[in-house]
């Protein structure tokens, strides 16, 4: 920093004019191979080996603090990763970085879900065929193909957003293809097959005729604006019935009395099997003007029909009560080829007063709650296959989203030509409208909006249907597994609710699909009489069967070598293998299964200590693995003394990544935003320059993640400033601390030595870091981020960098103000690298590398090999804060007069001005301005002049006159102080030609701390 000292001292006391270039050797300017401006692309590749997969490994072998278990969800394996990929995987990274520079070593093992719709959709796709023309084998070879190539290619662009993880090992990943997985998953489910849980059932679920599989509510989404052609239709009570209606009412009329039902899902009607109306309702018995027609419906409904019914005469009131127990005919009779048994009239308390007629058409094949409605008065038996042919069988004519051969049952032979084999939500409805027409009993067709679930990954409508399925009890373990999550902490505290509210609301879990990528449901089906063989002894055998052979060898050997060895040989031939898969939930859920059991002896209480997913997995996810870590435990050991443990104890929830606009992104709107476009940069360079892994962290702790968020090129530019600002800061840091061994022998200054401006820097510091720990313990990034960006704006750039510059560069090397400086910037880069670590690793690194000055490769340490170190308490330091409030509102007003001056061409820099501080006599003994008298010669530092001085206020106009120009502001610092007075005017000196200060004497050649710099040198 400092050359040619003996030759600029010599003419420094020369006669010769001095120029302030001659000095420029003399001055401790800053210097730093810290680039200002790298190209994040090619900057950032040269330490992220270092701080992501070498990391890793080195903290599994050398940490030895208690274990951290962060527990990933596994993405599909299918296709690139898209802006909520980097915000998870970004997420978790900053935790588990938190957590190792906390001592504790990580472990994080990333996994990917690789079965079920989403890669057999893809897998056909790169076909070019449907499923019905390639041989399952064939699939399941290609679907295998086509995960193994997905997961290496999101490998890839995971390590680009910089996580920290052995992405190279196969043993640090995990794939639910995997045998082992498979095996484990089978075993769980063996356990709850055990537990009695698991049972098949003909039953209603939702099924996606565009899947051509059951699903889950979990693989749900529901649209507001879905548009149905709802129907209103009449049934007509049989003739007992009417006349027993007649009679309560005491009226003496004759003809057929209809039930006004309204239905949004017309393709229902064939699978008609009662009207349920409520108990206590009232219902009126109206005859229409126009055909003289009888007609029953809800009273409270009359206003809301009167456009379908027209003009109409109240005949009388009944009670729903009065209704229950009467018959009427199916709705499609007359076309019947014979004449169909008459239905029944149900109450229940399900039929609400606010929408339809007051009498509901039930479908208990097509509805949940006509469903449970007939288990409740024993109509139906809950575990049926369709082909059973007793009386109290569910009427269901819909086979994979389309009509049966059996609708002609109940509307005849010569309809049920055009309805068989169509789709029943396409021209399969349409037709059923035209046969209530033929049959004269459709009253009205209407247009309706409303909400409707639709299959989230074919974006299609779904529908209720009675298929033979597997299900999970969940009514026996729901109370344990609501029990179990009373011991987990939840971020954001609501989402509690969410999870218990999905929890309690399901009775079954539909585990069973029908497709050919997956996991087996290894039972065994009677060819004779449909039932299947699964329990203990059948899985125990199979089990053997499969850990030996492969789990595909459930699709490949013949079904007799999956028969339990007491299974007598008569029978062998009688049995086939079923083909149901498991629902990938299923699958995912019991992930945990990999973790090691707790040990609450040693603390641990949990398989894993945290679990960071999108708010949908609350359906999804984070109930898999409660309801089948619940359900698997053996039942010897559970019990009031023995309970169910959630196999995680910490839920964090974060939001979607919208568009700039707040839009969901998708391809058909042209507003998707990839994170590998922001990290590479994208076709045009100058709208979507290349950011770097670094600025997409930085974006990802800075928002609100448990809401939704938006990203956009605003937003980025934003984000870019921001990172900005702390890099320059770090690159003050280090060219004036001096990169490498330049702190080595330096006498660092102890807080006792220290000014008031150093020693409220470091309280600033010291809170700064109090409230980064807090937010990473709270998992609040968004407060980390703003607490860092607002400290290296306000507190370094604005403040403290500003006026220590004359201090760090003219000042002596070795004097205790600049070291004082050097000892504050010391422990600022040090606490600063720490809290930006876990965000910005690479540049963490990267500082940690300038700082450290290594010399071979070998030499090269990761910044996170080191604990954070916090700051002692003793840099708390309030009275400090205190006394700099004051002095900062006096120089906010100081900055806007010099400013002034400048604008009136007075100055052109503030080194150019001196500045009076004016007290009154009275106010002189007042602790504020006790404060100024003991920091008087600090002022001018904060306020950037080459003077400052404090003068009474009797003196004020004799000083004034001698002045060429002055600038004077009143101001109340504090309510029993009189006004302080501020003046600013021109230094009373000459520029000084090296450190530019107005200090020099006019018969002298430099001021008189430079002259006694230069003696030094």
């Amino acid at each position: 920093m400092l050359k040619s000292a003996g030759a600029l001292l010599s003419r420094a006391f020369s006669t010769v004019p001095l120029e302030a270039k001659a000095f420029s050797d003399t001055l401790c300017l800053p210097k730093t191979a810290f680039p200002l401006r790298p190209d994040p692309t090619k900057n950032e590749a040269l330490y992220r080996s270092r701080t992501c997969e070498e990391l890793y490994r080195w903290q599994r072998k050398n940490v030895h603090g208690p274990e951290f278990v962060f527990h990933d969800g596994p993405p599909y394996a299918n296709g690139d990763l898209h802006m909520g990929h980097a915000l998870n995987k970004i997420l978790k990274d900053i935790i588990n970085r938190f957590a190792l520079l906390k001592g504790r070593k990580v472990h994080y093992i990333p996994g990917w879900d690789c079965h079920g719709l989403p890669i057999e959709n893809k897998t056909l796709q790169e076909l070019g065929k449907d499923s019905s023309t390639v041989p399952p084998s064939s699939i399941r070879a290609a679907a295998h193909a086509v995960a193994i190539r997905e997961i290496s290619s999101q490998k890839e662009q995971f390590r680009q957003f910089g996580i920290m993880a052995d992405w190279d090992d196969d043993a640090s990943t995990y794939r639910t293809l995997d045998h082992s997985y498979e095996m484990r998953q089978l075993r769980i489910f063996e356990q709850m097959v055990t537990n009695g849980l698991i049972h098949r059932r003909y039953r209603p679920v939702h099924y996606s005729p565009s899947s051509r599989s059951a699903l889950a509510e979990a693989e749900l989404v529901y649209k507001e604006n879905h548009t149905s052609h709802s129907v209103y239709g009449t049934f007509v009570l049989d003739l007992p019935s009417a006349m027993s209606v007649l009679g309560t009412a005491n009226l003496s009329l004759s003809g057929p009395i209809q039930l006004l039902v309204w239905t949004t899902t017309p393709w229902t009607l064939t699978a008609n099997m009662g009207i349920a109306v409520h108990p206590e309702m009232v219902y009126i018995l109206v005859r229409r003007t126009n055909d003289s027609s009888l007609t029953l419906i809800a009273k409270s409904r009359l206003e809301a029909l009167e456009d379908i019914l027209g003009p109409i005469e109240i005949l009388a009131e009944l009670k729903g009560v009065d209704l229950v127990g009467l018959h009427y005919h199916p709705i499609f009779s007359s076309l019947c080829d014979f004449e169909p048994p008459p239905m029944r009239i149900l109450g229940s308390s399900h039929v609400t007063p606010e929408s339809g007629t007051g009498l509901v058409h039930c479908a208990p094949a097509h509805g949940e709650e006509d469903y449970k409605l007939f288990r409740s008065y024993d109509l139906i038996s809950g575990t049926q296959s369709p082909s059973t042919l007793e009386s109290n069988c569910l009427i269901c004519h819909v086979r994979e989203g389309m009509f049966s051969k059996e609708v002609s049952d109940v509307v005849g032979s010569a309809a049920a030509q055009t309805l068989v084999e169509q789709p029943v939500l396409e021209e399969g409805s349409r037709t059923i409208v035209e046969l209530l027409k033929r049959a004269g009993r459709l009253l009205a067709v209407k247009r309706y909006t409303h909400k409707y679930p639709y299959d989230w990954k074919t974006d299609k409508p779904i529908i209720v249907t009675a298929t033979s399925q597997w299900f999970a009890n969940l009514d026996r373990i729901k109370d344990e597994a609501l029990e179990a999550l009373k011991d987990v902490q939840f971020y954001p505290d609501q989402s509690r609710n969410r999870l218990e509210s999905f929890i309690k609301s399901r009775s079954e879990w539909c585990i069973s699909r029908q497709r050919v990528w997956g996991v087996p449901i290894p039972a065994l089906i009677n060819t004779k009489t449909g039932d299947a063989m699964l329990n203990r002894d059948s899985l125990r055998h199979i089990m053997n069967v499969l850990e030996e052979k492969g789990v595909k060898y459930w699709w490949q050997g013949p079904a007799e070598e999956f028969l339990p060895p007491h299974t007598e040989a008569t029978d062998a031939g009688e049995w086939e293998k079923s083909t149901d898969t498991m629902d990938v939930w299923f699958d995912s859920g019991t992930s945990w299964s990999m973790l090691d059991p707790p040990v609450p002896s040693e603390g641990k209480l949990f398989r894993a200590d945290v679990c960071l997913e999108g708010s949908d997995q609350h359906r999804g996810w984070f109930q898999s693995q409660l309801l089948t870590a619940v359900g698997s435990q053996p039942q010897a050991i559970s019990g009031p003394n023995n309970k169910s443990r959630s196999p995680y104890g910490t839920l964090i929830t974060h939001g979607m990544v919208l568009d700039e606009k707040g839009k969901k992104m998708s391809k058909s709107l042209g507003n998707i935003v990839s994170p590998l476009t922001i990290l590479l940069g994208g076709i045009d360079k100058k709208k979507d320059p290349a950011y770097g892994a670094d600025l997409l962290r930085l974006w990802t702790a800075s928002v609100e993640y448990n809401n939704d968020m938006s990203i956009g090129r605003t937003s980025l530019v934003q984000t870019a400033e921001a990172m900005r600002k702390i890099r320059n800061s770090a690159r003050f840091m280090l060219g004036n601390i001096g990169d490498g061994k330049a702190m080595e022998g330096f006498e660092r200054v102890e807080r006792k030595d220290m000014g008031l401006i150093d020693r409220f820097v470091m309280h600033e510091l010291y809170m700064l870091e109090t409230t980064a720990l807090k937010g990473y313990e709270e998992y609040d990034f968004a407060k980390v981020t703003a607490a860092l960006v607002n400290f290296a704006n306000i507190t370094l750039s604005s403040l403290y960098f500003d006026i220590t510059k004359d201090c760090l560069y003219a000042n002596s090397f070795h004097s205790i103000e600049r070291r004082a400086v050097i000892t504050v910037l010391e422990k600022i880069l040090n606490t600063m690298t720490s809290i930006l670590a876990p965000i910005l690793p690479h540049l963490a690194e990267e500082i940690h590398e300038h700082q450290s000055h290594f010399t071979t490769t070998a030499q090269k340490t990761s910044f996170f090999h080191k604990k954070w170190k916090t700051l002692d308490p003793e840099w708390e330091d309030h009275a400090a804060a205190k006394d700099m409030s004051s002095l900062l509102k006096i120089r906010k007003a100081v900055l806007g007069l010099l400013e002034k001056a400048r604008g009136n061409k007075r100055i052109k820099s503030s080194l150019e001005a001196g500045v009076d501080i004016i007290l009154s006599d009275e106010g002189m003994n007042h602790p504020v301005a006790e404060l100024f008298k003991r920091e008087e010669q600090m002022l001018k530092t904060l306020f950037i002049t080459s003077d400052a001085s404090l003068i009474d206020k009797g003196s004020l106009e004799s000083s004034t006159q001698s002045l060429e120009w002055v600038y004077t502001e009143w101001l109340e610092v504090e309510n029993d102080l009189d006004a302080l007075g501020i003046r600013v005017r021109a230094a009373s000196l000459d520029k000084c030609p090296r450190c530019w200060t107005f200090s020099r004497q006019p018969d002298e050649d430099t001021c008189t701390r430079c002259a006694d710099v230069l003696r030094s040198l």
